[in-house]
């Protein structure tokens, strides 16, 4: 059995027998963990460690770990500051920051990847406009250099610890103020004003081998009528032809208000896997997940298969125990201690933030 084109969620911090009979559908290709299920690190590795013994080959295992407000498991994890952090550093001390940063993608890719975690749907390439409700902190700074800059070193520190990134919200969330989670933004701006603004840290990390990329519940009507993650102007024309990315493509969340412009939940799945996304994310809809996969009909094309299973992490460390007594990672958790965390503490696990 090969992966399918479908990530799902859980509903708690163990698998019940309807959800190890779940997994085993052949159109199911990963599973999204939230803060709901976790309770402990000895927990979190009984739970993937069951996830990945479910079928052959595993399935993927992702989480939302960015940091600040979105980081899903805290008790035994290092606390990561909101990138908004990084990006304050980077304007006096680009040097610091582009280092700070590279500790604090290998340390958060060292432990999720001894706990099991094949990967975190980060980093945010957004610009901080200071407007939207959703990105805020979570995005680096305004600037797209200083973007690209501190997320290639956070996928450098990921991918020492054994971890691929994905960059998110392609083409940019962070112009429009509403919530894609909450409603459907719509940003009116030219192609040409997002090429030189928002698209750019995307154009630099394909550039520098991003592995995959998340697209925006957003619409651009200057480009396409759909959301660009249902688009195959923004995913095929744009992010594949012009930009030349190889990477996997993973839908939003397909229960999203944003994504409701693309129809019901099989008609949306269809419609994302149909514009160019290699696998569709369905979160917080138990109710939902069996009428996606039955009724997809959607095959996995082996170039798809062959993006997904380099998303698979790499062996690093063998344990937690031997993790904490690293030297090189008890170097980084002690320079990820010295950043503010400020409003970055505030939880943010209500709706599944990605």
């Amino acid at each position: 059995m090969t992966l399918g084109p479908v990530m799902l969620d859980l509903c708690g911090t163990e698998l019940s027998a309807e959800e190890r009979e779940l997994l085993r559908h052949p159109q199911v290709g990963g599973v999204i963990l939230f803060a709901r299920n976790f309770e402990s690190t000895q927990q979190l590795i009984a739970l993937t460690q069951a996830i990945h013994a479910a079928r052959q080959p595993p399935l993927l295992i992702a989480v939302d770990h960015e940091g600040g407000r979105v980081q899903r498991f805290r008790e035994g994890f290092t606390r990561i500051p909101p990138m908004r952090r990084l990006g304050e550093i980077w304007v006096d001390h680009p040097q610091r920051a582009r280092r700070l940063v590279h500790q604090i993608g290998y340390v958060m890719g060292a432990e999720l990847r001894a706990c099991g975690v094949d990967f975190s749907f980060a980093p945010v390439l957004d610009l901080d406009y200071g407007e939207s409700q959703v990105i805020g902190d979570r995005a680096f700074h305004r600037d797209p250099q200083c973007v690209a800059e501190l997320a290639h070193h956070l996928m450098l520190g990921l991918k020492e610890a054994g971890m691929a990134a994905v960059g998110k919200h392609f083409p940019g969330h962070g112009f429009v103020i509403a919530d894609s989670h909450l409603a459907i933004p719509v940003d009116e701006r030219n192609y040409i004003d997002m090429l030189i603004d928002d698209i750019e840290p995307f154009r630099q990390m394909i550039d520098y081998g991003l592995p995959a990329i998340m697209p925006a519940h957003v619409i651009y009507p200057k480009v396409d009528e759909q959301p660009a993650g249902f688009s195959a102007k923004w995913l095929k024309g744009i992010l594949r032809g012009e930009l030349g990315f190889d990477g996997v493509i993973f839908s939003d969340d397909l229960s999203m208000e944003g994504a409701k412009a693309g129809g019901d939940v099989l008609t949306s799945g269809q419609a994302a896997l149909a514009a160019g996304c290699d696998m569709v994310l369905l979160c917080n809809d138990p109710a939902s997940a069996k009428t996606l996969l039955d009724g997809l009909k959607a095959a996995m094309p082996p170039v798809s298969l062959a993006r997904l299973t380099r998303m698979h992490g790499k062996p690093h460390p063998p344990s937690l125990t031997q993790l904490h007594e690293d030297p090189h990672y008890v170097d980084a958790v002690h320079a990820i201690g010295g950043i503010g965390q400020g409003s970055g503490d505030l939880p943010l696990d209500v709706v599944p933030v990605r």
